[in-house]
């Protein structure tokens, strides 16, 4: 009998370099004390669609849409950050929406309903997590804003067997001017 390959749990993300995922990780650690548990620093992503456990036939359909997808670079502006109670997350996010990001993430989960999925309802609301099962709230705006150029999405993967999860990189798009 042939080895059943398992469901894995994927998701498309901005992935920050290796400049950008120091600044954020400095910022993690400025945080005043919250209580919580933080991201280890190269899993510092910004979801832009969750997939949930997806079996290994539909990978091929996933990674269509993303094929398809065609949307010039920008730059995101990261300047706030935030707590949200009910699931007890820091987390940086933009004051003001972005309308190249919000546009990325219409034309994912538009490309991904022929692959079954059904588009997300609830507004998107982007945001890096720097903490989860925080204790203390914190709220307040960066004196400066933190600068992402956007030039590139990912498919990832959370890994299993390990506490917490940890992230991998499955493949990645690049944005082009059109």
């Amino acid at each position: 009998m042939g080895k059943i390959e398992s469901m894995q749990r994927l998701f498309f993300a901005l992935w920050p370099d290796h400049r950008l995922r120091s600044r954020l990780d400095r910022l993690v650690h400025e945080l005043p004390a919250h209580g919580g548990q933080q991201h280890h620093p190269d899993d510092l992503h910004m979801t832009l669609v969750f997939l949930g456990p997806v079996a290994p036939e539909q990978r091929a359909c996933i990674e269509r849409g993303g094929d398809e997808i065609q949307i010039d670079p920008f730059t995101l502006y990261l300047d706030r950050v935030d707590y949200w109670p009910r699931p007890r997350i820091l987390c940086l996010g933009a004051s003001e929406a972005s309308a190249p990001l919000t546009s990325l993430v219409q034309s994912l989960q538009s490309g991904l309903v022929s692959c079954g999925f059904e588009p997300e309802t609830r507004p998107y609301k982007p945001h890096v997590t720097l903490a989860r099962k925080a204790k203390q709230k914190h709220i307040f705006n960066l004196d400066s804003p933190i600068e992402w150029p956007v030039s590139e999405f990912v498919l990832a993967g959370a890994s299993t067997g390990e506490r917490p999860p940890r992230y991998q990189v499955i493949k990645r798009w690049s944005l082009q001017n059109k």
